[in-house]
Parts: structure tokens; sequence; C-alpha cells
């Protein structure tokens, strides 16, 4: 029976052209910046998110955590949604490896802050308070259905952003299906930011990695920052291999998740238990809970549902998450709904 993952992109297995190009990678000694294959990766990020120099690093809390310590100090404030995923699953590190103070504010159904939010979390210059030193947006917004920010909001908080002297951040862990849903290219909505990361290792398919990128003098003080947190890397050139192959192959095609999302969104709005959120998928992750007259909770129906060889996500008490990818195929999409059916029409309810 194959099994239909769709708990996250991040469980994709790296494709063949991928593995290949790990077995025969050139390879060096990265922290000396001597391994070829890393170079060139970090030269193709930077050139696709129009910055001036990138990093590559094991994965995206390292990219965000390592991204905020070279822009802040010890004490210094930084905005950022209450949804974030710097907030909720980065395990607190920029608090207790930077000891930076988060100011969060609520997300907006899009995934957005609200500009006056953000002025009004901006402190004062007075000795009470820390120094607000940086805002985070996230592009698109895991938390908020996987929705893309515009290039035009972006610059909207990036514009608000240099007129008060601060620097942001934009962690672009999807930042190519946001391109994809928006029909825009990724350096057009990374434009206002300091500094952008982006995943390998989600909708990419890469096995590892993220990379972070900004100008060479931050970059500068991130490869720093990368070597304290232990990141620093001998012969990376093997993952990152991997990653220029996902860059060239896989990127292009995100737009046939979004597809697929789309399509297994219409067959689970078939299913009377399920009810889709408004817009849903806005990217490659379909949001749905469960009725309000169905009595077990999203993680005893997806519990049964792995019965059927279906993986999903249950996010909420009563809140699923299927997100598509690269080994999600079009016939999967109706065996999904037959699972889900399967399931409610069994003993379970």
């Amino acid at each position: 029976m194959k099994i239909i993952d769709l708990r996250s992109d991040t469980v994709t297995k790296p494709t063949p052209e991928m593995r290949e190009a790990m077995a025969t990678a050139k390879v060096g000694d990265d922290v000396y910046k001597e391994d070829p294959t890393v170079n060139r990766l970090e030269e193709m990020s930077a050139a696709l998110l129009g910055k001036e120099a990138g990093l590559f690093l094991p994965s995206g809390t390292m990219g965000n955590l390592a991204a905020i310590l070279a822009h802040c100090g010890r004490g210094d404030e930084i905005i950022l949604g209450n949804l974030a995923h710097t907030f909720l699953f980065e395990a607190g590190g920029i608090a207790a490896l930077g000891g930076v103070h988060p100011h969060t504010i609520p997300n907006q159904p899009n995934g957005t802050l609200r500009l006056e939010d953000i002025k009004n979390a901006i402190r004062p210059d007075d000795v009470h308070f820390p120094t607000t030193r940086l805002i985070t947006l996230e592009n698109t917004h895991n938390r908020c259905g996987g929705t893309p920010l515009t290039a035009e909001y972006t610059q909207q908080v990036g514009d608000l952003a240099k007129k008060k002297g601060l620097k942001l951040h934009l962690d672009g862990a999807r930042i190519f299906n946001a391109s994809a849903a928006l029909g825009v290219e990724p350096a057009q909505l990374s434009a206002p930011a300091d500094s952008v990361t982006f995943c390998l290792s989600k909708g990419l398919a890469a096995p590892v990695g993220s990379v972070l990128c900004g100008s060479v003098g931050f970059i500068a003080r991130a490869r720093r920052m990368r070597k304290q947190l232990g990141g620093g890397m001998r012969q990376a050139g093997i993952i990152a291999s991997a990653g220029i192959v996902a860059l060239e192959t896989v990127l292009p095609r995100l737009g046939e998740d979004h597809i697929r999302a789309k399509l297994l969104a219409q067959r689970l709005s078939k299913i009377p238990q399920l009810k889709l959120e408004p817009g849903t998928p806005a990217t490659n992750m379909v949001y749905c809970t469960l009725r309000e007259n169905v009595l077990p909770d999203a993680s005893q129906v997806a519990e049964k549902l792995r019965e059927y060889g279906v993986l999903v996500g249950a996010t909420a008490k009563r809140r699923f998450r299927l997100v598509t990818h690269y080994w999600v195929e079009d016939a999967d999409l109706e065996n999904i709904g037959k699972a889900f059916e399967a399931v409610f029409a069994s003993n379970i309810i």
C-alpha cells in the first residue's frame, strides 16, 4: 500500500537527480569558503532573491536565528506576529540563545500584520524599554493557511521599517510558493527586506538545508553567528548539490502542487463531515475542520486515516492541515477522499 504523506512538505524525499548530484558533488571545506558547490548554491540563491550574498545553513530555524542574532544585540526587541513560526516553533531560540525580546502583535487571517499595530509596537527612546530593532514577516504564512504576502504589502512594511530606523527580516521558508501563487518574481517579494531565508527541504524536496540572503556585510555577521550556533559545515557540497538541483528542477513546477491542493480541496468539499476554511488553499496547504455534529477530534481521525495509508496533520482539536508536494500525484487525490469517507463510515463516530 502506498503511503500518501500530507503532514508537511518537509517529508519529501530527494529526487533521483538529487541523489546523483550528491554522489558526484565537488566538495571542499565550507568553513574556509572552499566548497565550490556550496559557493554556487549561495550565489544562485542570492541572485534569485535579489541580494548580494547568501549563506547555506542546516535548517530554516538556524537561518532565522542567525539572521536575528546578526541584526540584534542582547536586550533588543523584535516585532513579529503571534502566529509566526519564529515565535511558535523555534524553541524560543532568539530569547534563550540571543537574549532578544519578542514583541508579538496579532497576525491577520491573511498572515499580515496591521501597519498601525506595527507602529504602536515600536518602543519610544526610554531607558525603561528594550530597543526595537527588527520587524519579522513570514511568507507564505504557515499558520494562516499558507497565505502569500504580496510585494505591495511587504514594501509598505519595509518603508515603515526604514522610516523608523529598523531592519526587516523575511522568513521566506516557502517564498517560492508565494512567488508561484502571486505570479511575481521572488526578488520582488524580498526586495524590501534586509534579510530573507528560504528552505530547500520543504516544497523544493531537497533532503536538508536553508539559505539566508542579504548584503555582503550582513552575511559576514550571519556567518559568524552560524559558527557560534554549531552550523559551520565542512564538505557540505554533498547536501548543497541537492539544493542546486531543487532550484533548477523543482522550483519551476511548484505551481503543480498548488493545482493539486485545489483539486484536493474540491474533493474534500464533497465530504459532509468536513468544512473547508475560507480561501483554502492559498498555495499548497489545505486547511479544513470537523463539522460541529462530528464527535471525534482531529487526532482520532488522523490516527484512523493511517490505516488507509493517508497521513495528515491535526493542527488543533478539530482542525487538519494537508500539504501537497512533489511526491503527491493526481491519482492520490481520490484515494485521500475515499480514506476520509471510509473513516467517517466506520465506528469511529
